[in-house]
């Protein structure tokens, strides 16, 4: 009898033994994956959809795409996946539906698409809040194309585009409480976006409308499309201890805006349509010396308009916020490197300030910001107005009385009577000085 027991007791011991092999086997591709996907995020653009992967190690992966329909398939090498891929292609017109399958060797990922699109795919190493990641951008075919703008007579309105820096999976700073920069940028560069046209000869323009990556190039490309005038870049400082604090106003460095006209000019056949009002000239002269002379005078109005409204707009800052830099700073960045558009980027404040912090959140605070920025830009361009725009329709120029000019002399160079050009300076008398300023009333 205890014979017998110990039979049936082994070969019970035996089948569970048997059990627990089977049971792990069913698990050991995943457990013995040297690598995982611990999230997918998908962001939906204008022109783009990016597709990033946060994997734990460094991704070892290949892709290619099928069509009649249109996939993308990914192999990641001794990877498992943990991500839900139910909902991921909800919000998304470009993916229709994500997929997967695993085998001892590798998990697939399959991306069912609405179209076929240009790809480009690339991983990045760890940084900033970031681990590794495996990125995928998806553009469409027919995005808009680099538009040539022709020169008018009558302009009308001057285009403002504005720069919400960051977005999508880019958030840029990130404050004590949580705050992300690319929603402070962006939530001010909407309501500068309307108080700008809001305004009577003045059009303004978003980059970037949603929560969504534009790689720093396509920015001023995207500028150029919409024949903006001038550029301001949205952005809000930090620093790794809470102690700095204040607003600051930059314009591109004077190497930068060389080095990049000199990159166009290696090749001005391609790229005269970025050097402004002079490209045609630029694109079809044998004169090297008249393509580089015409070229250097774009990059310098440029910049004389860049440092005027810089100016103007930190007068406005310092009426409502703390101003860090008092004066214009000079900027290497990308997105204030074109030479044929002016442009600022205002820094609103230091995220990581706890009491800024605080503020770039509040609704009031971003609304002053957007009203000092546009009040900056008004006031350069009504100072200053672009020939053929309603700017230079109304109000007044300023004119400094040099040495051999007299009231009569300036009435008749302006075409405007004496009466009315003392009326406006209210003088009492014909006569004026050297050095002295008169406002001369716009005839358009």
């Amino acid at each position: 009898m205890d014979h017998i027991v110990y039979l049936v007791r082994a070969r019970i011991q035996a089948v569970a033994l048997l059990c627990m092999l089977a049971f792990a086997s069913l698990f050991s591709v995943d457990s013995l994956a040297a690598n995982s996907i611990d999230g997918i995020r998908v962001w939906p653009a204008p022109e783009n959809t990016r597709i990033v992967f946060d994997v734990k190690n460094k991704p070892d992966y290949k892709y290619f795409t099928l069509s009649n329909p249109d996939r993308l398939v990914i192999d990641f090498t001794d990877t498992k996946n943990s991500v839900p891929l139910n909902n991921l292609a909800a919000n998304d017109p470009r993916v229709k539906l994500f997929r997967s399958s695993s085998s001892k060797e590798k998990t697939r990922l399959v991306l069912e698409l609405s179209q076929s699109y240009q790809l480009t795919v690339f991983p990045l190493a760890p940084a900033g809040q970031y681990g590794n990641r495996l990125v995928i951008d998806l553009y469409d075919k027919n995005r808009s194309p680099k538009v040539v703008a022709t020169p008018k007579e009558n302009i009308g309105d001057i285009i403002i585009g504005i720069d919400a820096g960051h977005g999508g999976e880019d958030p840029g700073s990130i404050g004590s409480k949580g705050t992300y920069e690319k929603k402070v940028t962006l939530a001010i560069a909407k309501k500068l976006q309307k108080v700008i046209n809001e305004e009577k000869g003045m059009k303004a323009v978003l980059i970037r409308s949603g929560d969504y990556y534009v790689d720093l190039n396509r920015r001023t490309s995207l500028a150029r499309d919409k024949n903006v005038h001038f550029l301001v870049s949205i952005h809000a400082d930090a620093f790794h201890t809470p102690g700095p604090s204040g607003a600051s106003v930059w314009v591109v460095t004077q190497s930068r805006a060389e080095s990049e006209l000199s990159r166009w000019l290696v090749n001005r056949e391609k790229k005269s349509e970025l050097l402004g009002g002079g490209g045609g000239v630029i694109k079809t002269t044998a004169d090297s010396n008249l393509a580089l002379t015409l070229a250097d005078m774009s990059k310098e109005h440029s910049l004389g308009v860049s440092f005027g409204v810089a100016n103007n707009v930190i007068k406005e800052l310092r009426k409502i916020t703390k101003m860090h830099k008092s004066t214009p700073q000079n900027g290497n960045f990308a997105v204030l490197k074109s030479s044929d558009i002016p442009s600022i980027l205002v820094e609103t404040g230091f995220i990581s300030n706890h009491a800024e912090e605080k503020n770039l959140t509040w609704s009031k605070h971003q609304q002053r910001l957007a009203d000092a920025i546009h009040q900056g830009i008004k006031s350069h361009f009504l100072a200053h107005p672009l020939t053929g725009s309603y700017f230079a329709s109304i109000g007044y120029k300023k004119h400094k009385v040099r040495s051999g000019e007299s009231l009569s002399v300036l009435a008749e160079r302006y075409n405007i009577s004496m009466s009315k050009l003392k009326s406006i300076n209210n003088l009492k008398t014909n006569s004026i000085r050297i050095g002295q300023t008169l406002k001369i009333p716009r005839t358009g």
